[in-house]
């Protein structure tokens, strides 16, 4: 009974149209279904059943008469190929009856009595031969002695109209028995019928080239099967071999085309043709229809590059460049061949390209013996290349191929022919290629390209262009670039045309051919700015003297260059600014940590996949180009952007505000923004390192790369889970950084292009960021702050702070008590100078002591007399590291007897290598504080400072880069004698002898004073010791042609290799305490300003309005300045700006003024009472900037006194 509150006991009624069971319990609807669900369900299918069975009973009778059909017609055909067989045969024995009675052994050595019987036995023949059948196999063989035989009999040119069908099926049967015979057939089998398909081929080209690609095919599988066969080298069959591969592409045929792929496609991917047979038929290929070919299988919808395997395009290649060598004329060249060739060539080394790179064993060709090829797990598991494919593939990274690829840019072709319209973008897509193929040889690659020249009319008379014009010239004509130079939000379009961008860009269909010009010329531009001198960059004209040397023909004009920096310009803009949208990919959001993002194991649905909730922006292909990635773009565009802007630093040609780009950011916000994009990214980091338990991603991809070489030992499985991990890393690291990017656009321009904010700006941005780290460090930018705080904490030992310097040895003292600070340098210092017997000098303490210990410091080291000799003074007084300073504590070492590898030898270069280190503290300790000291450093080694902090992609690419110009400010003499290689004029006669006859070659040596200076020990003899430039250099001579490259690679050996150790300990000191992307935001001259102050003149009521004033001359009430300091301001106004630095230096130790003027002067500029005697003289306390000045009432005698003070040349006096 089922009770309710109707009063009705009666189960209410339950329709269950679903066909699934209401019992919660019951069993699964597929093991059980409901009555109802199986009644339907089975009559459906028994009504399917009945109508497929009337089907197959209604296709049952037509089935079986079709069957029976195709069997009766399968057996008629047998049995009239049957009787055909046998009416063959009876003939073929007659034949051979005859030729018993004439007693002639066999019929194989008779022809035919005449053609009608041959023609009659010919049609026979093709009609019944089947080619697994090998008796019928051995008639086709009988008749084709027999055929050729009547053929020389006849001496056909060419065959009878009538023969032309029966002949081409007899050659489609021929190709296809080729093909099934085995390695282990008869070698006269093979060689009769490759005779026979040769006589084919030449009769009939016309009809053989139909199936041209099944032609070569079996002549592929003949030389892949006898090739290496003695028989077959020595027999015909290697004669009629290579006649048949010739035959099919001589110029008589028609679709010759068709020939040329069947041939590239089917024989030219097979190894190992033999070098005779490819002698041979190189007098019959033509090089443009092979090119041709190539192209259309190319592009075919099953594309050559996707339908072969990597080691067959690799033979394709290698045989390609070989037709083309073979077939180069000394007169001249076919400007659409060369067009078609390099097309070609530039697919298939740009599909090959990374395996070049790998197996093309360039260490043993241009690196050093000490290559890094076991650090790439790819080239210990790589078989090299073949001897031919290693040759020909080198032959393309060689200066007459490379320099030339310009020559066939000839003016005689018609400017409006389609060739002379993709010429430059032909060219540009192959040089890239190379580039990318040969990363280790792109130096040399660059500068033939540069040497290379077209012809172009200038006036009336042709004259060579060089390739730096041609290439600008084409570039600056295409539409990406005029667009990028009218508007940055362009390029967001250009660059990915995906990406979702506000500027309205008209699609471009040859988008990716115009930027392949644009990119090669910006490869190119920087080998020039590297080897031009400043007055052939500033000379640059239009028009070219031929009497004038290359470089300054390749020199664009100055309007030229000045378009060409703000296409630069807005292109890097938009590659930083715009970075997320040119990516397509936006910056995730997030929940918990932002450093969820670069850690694999926060939550459990990564376990598996550590990497799943990294952000993956896509690196964009510029020019559907390999290699040519975002981030590679956006480094040549930073690198060669920088290089003109040091240029223009040097010497002005462009408008003081042309680098500005103030007008796309909003100024009155922009401090606050970078301030707060440096905060996120510091939390970024700090928090990323935390949660992923281990230091920073650069830390270790560094020690990774350290250890490389001594820590990659064990199982390959060990080196596999190595390698993945290392993988893992630098993809962390990889998005980390694209996520940096997207939300620090500001610190991304300022740390690459920060020529684009004002200095002022950017000295503001650089105060913010100090504080900002003090803060961060100790809560505090107060010192005494910090101190009180830490003492109470208990936290640290504040004691490693102290120090006691002695004067006399004050930068040993502070280098011994110092150095292990470390970081630690940042925080507040106390300094006790003391005496010969311990005693402590006394002082104020107010800061001015740490001022007075930099100071003394930075002065002991950096003076080239105080014997230290670790910085050097060029001509103009600037100081830069000793270049041979490491060597010659080596050779001292080696004098006093020590090994190479002993513990003392090498704890003496780390100690030296330590003391450079301590000097990058001292100076970022300076800039840290905001203290200025009176030293300055060459441009050359500042401009190392402001490329250190070169970020993301810039990282190498904005790189310092030694260059012919900088040599000025290390070696005048040097620089010199170098402009006078570059600018001689060669022998007309013999263009190599004149440079030749110097005897130079590519080595270069280097001077040593193991024991000292030669001013401090006049009779040290110097010791030579000679440095090859390249390998085998001391084998090289220097010619006429490859100057230019001697030039840059004594700059680079003088200013980057040889004090590279001392550079870097350095700059590695300095980074301890100046973050790089801070030092980043500044260029060489602006960094010296930040070091000594600014260059401009004092001003003196700056310097009034900021003065601090103590004893009797503190301001009163009234505000009223003392009648000595009216006195002493109305004097020094009437200062010439050579006094009012004196002054300043007099009192501050640095004749410059602050760079945000005297009220950032640390300490301040201070004034007090020294006396009422009028007889002294005014004295200072220059660690505190205090000028002690006498109370004069008389201006004369104070002129008088003060002149004297500050002309004395005074030291540093502690009062």
């Amino acid at each position: 009974m089922f009770p309710s509150f109707t009063g009705s006991a009666r189960r209410p009624r339950q329709v269950n149209l679903s066909g699934r069971s209401t019992n919660p319990f019951a069993a699964t609807a597929a093991s059980r279904q409901s009555p109802s669900a199986q009644t339907t369900q089975n009559t459906v299918a028994h009504a399917q059943a009945e109508r497929a069975l009337r089907q197959q009973e209604r296709r049952r009778p037509p089935a079986a008469i079709a069957i029976q059909r195709s069997w009766r017609g399968h057996w008629d055909r047998k049995q009239t190929k049957s009787l055909w067989r046998g009416e063959w045969d009876a003939k073929e024995d007659a034949d051979l009856a005859l030729g018993r009675s004439r007693a002639v052994e066999s019929t194989t050595t008779v022809p035919y009595k005449d053609e009608t019987r041959c023609l009659g036995q010919l049609k026979l023949l093709v009609h019944f031969v089947s080619v697994p059948d090998p008796s019928d196999q051995d008639r086709l063989r009988r008749f084709a002695v027999r055929y050729l035989g009547l053929r020389v009999e006849l001496q056909w040119p060419t065959p009878p109209e009538t023969w032309v069908f029966p002949l081409l099926r007899l050659g489609r049967l021929t190709v296809s028995i080729l093909e099934r015979l085995e390695s282990s057939a008869a070698p006269q089998e093979v060689t009769i019928l490759l005779e026979l398909l040769c006589t084919l081929a030449q009769d009939i080209p016309k009809q053989m080239v139909s199936f041209a690609e099944q032609y070569y095919r079996a002549l592929g599988i003949v030389l892949s099967r006898f090739g290496g066969q003695k028989w077959f080298l020595q027999a015909h069959g290697k004669r009629w071999f290579d006649e048949s591969i010739a035959a099919l592409l001589r110029p008589r045929i028609d679709r010759r085309i068709s020939a040329y792929e069947g041939f590239a496609s089917q024989l030219l991917c097979r190894a190992n043709i033999p070098m005779d047979t490819l002698r041979k038929i190189s007098n019959d290929v033509e090089i443009g229809d092979l090119a041709s070919a190539l192209v259309n299988l190319i592009a075919s919808r099953h594309s050559l590059l996707q339908s072969r395997c990597r080691e067959e395009l690799f033979w394709l290649a290698a045989y390609f460049i070989y037709f083309y060598r073979s077939k180069q004329h000394p007169n001249g060249r076919n400007a659409e061949h060369e067009a078609l060739y390099v097309k070609v060539l530039s697919k298939l080394v740009s599909d090959l390209a990374e395996d070049i790179g790998i197996r093309i064993d360039v260490p043993a060709v241009f690196m050093s013996a000490e290559s890094d090829a076991s650090a790439s797990p790819k080239i210990s598991s790589s078989h090299p290349l073949p001897p031919f494919v290693r040759n020909e593939i080198l032959s393309l990274v060689s200066q007459d191929h490379v320099s030339g690829l310009l020559a066939q840019a000839d003016t005689s072709t018609d400017p409006n022919s389609e060739l002379s319209r993709n010429l430059p973008s032909t060219l540009a897509a192959y040089a890239l290629t190379l580039l990318r193929a040969f990363p280790q040889r792109g130096d040399e690659i660059r500068m033939w390209l540069y040497l290379g020249s077209s012809r172009s009319n200038y006036g009336d008379m042709a004259s060579p262009m060089p390739a730096i014009k041609y290439y600008y010239t084409a570039a600056s004509r295409t539409s990406v670039y005029k667009l990028i130079k009218n508007e940055p939000s362009h390029a967001i379009n250009l660059l990915n045309p995906n990406a979702r961008s506000r500027a309205d860009v008209t699609r471009i269909p040859d988008r990716d051919e115009q930027w392949q010009v644009i990119l090669l010329f910006l490869e190119l531009y920087p080998i020039v700015l590297k080897v031009m001198d400043d007055e052939e960059f500033l000379g640059g004209s239009g028009s070219t003297d031929s009497t004038a040397s290359w470089t300054r023909q390749s020199a664009l004009t100055l309007d030229q260059v000045k378009d060409l920096t703000v296409f630069l310009k807005n292109l890097a803009f938009s590659m930083y600014w715009n970075a997320s949208e040119i990516a397509g990919v936006e910056a995730p959001e997030y929940k918990n940590s932002i450093a969820e993002y670069f850690s694999g194991n926060l939550s459990a649905a990564a376990d598996n996949h550590p990497d799943a909730r990294l952000p993956r922006p896509r690196d964009v292909t510029v020019a559907n180009l390999p290699g040519m990635t975002m981030n590679y773009t956006k480094g040549i565009v930073t690198g060669l952007l920088r290089m003109i802007y040091e240029r223009d630093s040097r010497r002005r040609f462009l408008p003081s505000d042309h680098w500005l780009m103030t007008q796309w950011f909003e100024m009155d916000r922009f401090i606050p923004a970078v301030v707060q994009e440096e905060e996120e990214k510091h939390k970024i980091q700090a928090s990323y390192v935390s949660e992923a338990g281990g230091p920073h991603d650069d830390d270790m991809d560094d020690e990774t790369e350290e250890e490389t070489h001594d820590t990659l030992i064990g199982t390959q499985r060990t080196q596999q889970v190595r390698n993945l991990e290392r993988l893992r890393r630098q993809q962390r690291k990889a998005s980390k950084r694209k996520y940096l990017e997207s939300i620090t656009p500001r610190l991304e321009i300022l740390q690459n292009m920060p020529f684009f904010i004002p200095f002022a700006t950017r000295v503001q941005i650089f105060r913010h960021f100090v504080l900002l780290d003090q803060i961060r460090r100790r809560g505090t930018p107060d010192a005494d702050l910090w101190r009180f705080s830490m003492m109470n904490s208990g936290r640290a030992d504040i004691g490693r702070h102290k120090a006691k310097v002695r004067r006399e040895s004050i930068f040993d003292d502070a280098f011994k008590q110092y150095y292990e600070l470390g970081e630690g340098l940042k925080e507040p210092i106390q300094i006790s100078f003391v005496d010969k017997f311990d005693t402590v000098e006394e002082g104020i303490d107010g800061g001015g002591v740490t001022k007075e210990f930099l100071t003394s410091v930075t002065n002991e080291a950096f003076n080239s007399m105080s014997g230290l000799d670790m910085f050097v003074e060029n001509d103009q007084h600037l100081l830069y590291p000793n270049p041979t300073a490491l060597e010659e504590r080596k050779e001292l070492l080696r004098q006093a007897g020590e090994a190479e590898g002993s513990q003392f030898y090498k704890e003496s270069v780390r100690d030296l290598l330590r003391r450079f280190e301590f000097m990058g503290r001292i100076i970022g300790k300076c800039l840290y504080e905001g203290i200025l000291v009176d030293i300055h450093f060459a441009p050359f080694f500042l401009l190392k400072w402001s490329l250190t902090g070169g970020h993301a992609a810039a990282t190498r690419e904005s790189s310092y880069r030694a260059n012919l110009n900088d040599l000025r400010d290390l070696d005048e003499a040097l620089y010199q004698g170098l402009l006078q290689l570059k600018n001689y004029k060669s022998n007309t006669n013999d263009e190599h002898s004149s440079i030749e006859s110097l005897g130079l070659t590519f080595e270069v040596t280097d001077t040593l004073f193991p024991a000292d200076r030669p001013s401090s020990h006049p009779n040290q003899h110097p010791i030579p010791r000679t440095v090859e430039l390249r390998a085998n250099g001391s084998n090289i001579p220097v010619t006429n042609a490859n100057r230019l490259v001697y030039i840059s690679y004594i700059a680079r050996h003088r200013l980057s290799i040889q004090p590279y150790h001392q550079t870097a300990a350095f700059l590695k000191g300095l980074g301890q305490i100046i973050s790089p992307p801070w030092l980043a935001m500044f260029n060489q001259h602006e960094l010296q300003t930040l070091i000594s102050g600014s260059a401009a003149s004092i001003d003196i009521a700056d310097l009034r309005a900021n003065t601090q004033y103590g004893g009797l001359y503190v301001l009163g009430d009234d505000g009223v300045e003392h009648p000595t300091i009216q006195l002493f301001w109305d004097v020094v106004a009437s200062f010439s700006n050579e006094d009012k630095e004196k002054l300043v230096g007099f009192v501050t130790s640095t004749p410059r003024a602050p760079l945000l003027g005297f009220g950032n002067l640390n300490p301040r500029f201070s004034v007090r009472d020294g006396g009422r005697d009028e007889g002294r003289l005014p004295t200072t306390s220059t660690c505190v900037n205090l000028l002690k000045l006498p109370v004069y009432t008389n201006a004369d005698v104070l002129r008088e006194r003060l002149l004297y003070s500050i002309r004395a040349g005074a030291g540093f006096n502690l009062s």
